[in-house]
């Protein structure tokens, strides 16, 4: 894994938040997929992690992210947890992956993957969490990369044209989201490299 991405681990990350602008719209569930890699050198989707958040001090709500999403912030079935336990909690398995494939930072991958990555830097921030285990500016688009591989960027339409399930009546929380953009990551990757584009010839 260390080898085939330069020294970086992908997880694949989905926020569900109550707006668009991480400085001062809630952030209320994220989830993080591991990706494993078999003898072969393909890649799976591995195991999910979720975390369901409360809004930190003074957020805004935009109600129409809210009727979106189908999310209420303040059910108390949702067992959320302040900002600072929920993402320690999702970090704590990524920073394991980590040592484990001997990656030196973590890269988010993301379906329009800056809108989450901003999100969980905001809120890593607010929560004054050291060790963010993710690169501070690169990703992985699975937006751009199914444009490349399928011809389109919706996630929907691009697992339908990669031939994964996808359950529109599922979509919109974050694992779900999650596990289908990992799955679309892994066939993309899987399938470049069945035509043979890694590894790449050696230098000359």
């Amino acid at each position: 894994m260390s080898r085939r991405f330069r020294g970086f681990l992908p997880v694949v990350v989905d926020v569900e938040t109550a707006g668009f602008n991480p400085a001062k719209d809630a952030l209320l569930e994220i989830a993080a997929v591991m990706v494993t890699m078999d003898e072969n050198g393909f890649l799976h989707r591995g195991e999910t992690y979720l975390q369901q958040i409360d809004p930190f001090e003074g957020a805004n709500f935009e109600q129409s992210s809210l009727d979106f999403t189908g999310i209420d912030p303040w059910d108390p079935e949702r067992e959320a947890v302040p900002e600072r336990e929920g993402l320690s909690e999702i970090f704590s398995p990524i920073r394991k992956a980590m040592k484990a494939f001997d990656c030196k930072r973590a890269v988010l991958v993301g379906h329009n993957a800056t809108f989450d990555h901003n999100f969980v830097f905001a809120a890593s921030m607010r929560a004054d969490i050291k060790r963010n285990p993710f690169h501070p500016f690169s990703t992985f688009d699975t937006a751009t990369l199914a444009g490349l591989a399928y011809g389109h960027t919706v996630l929907a339409q691009a697992c339908k044209l990669a031939r994964i399930p996808f359950d529109s009546k599922e979509a919109h929380s974050a694992a779900y989201d999650a596990e289908k953009t990992a799955d679309l990551f892994c066939s993309i990757v899987n399938r470049w490299q069945e035509l043979g584009g890694f590894p790449p010839p050696p230098f000359e």
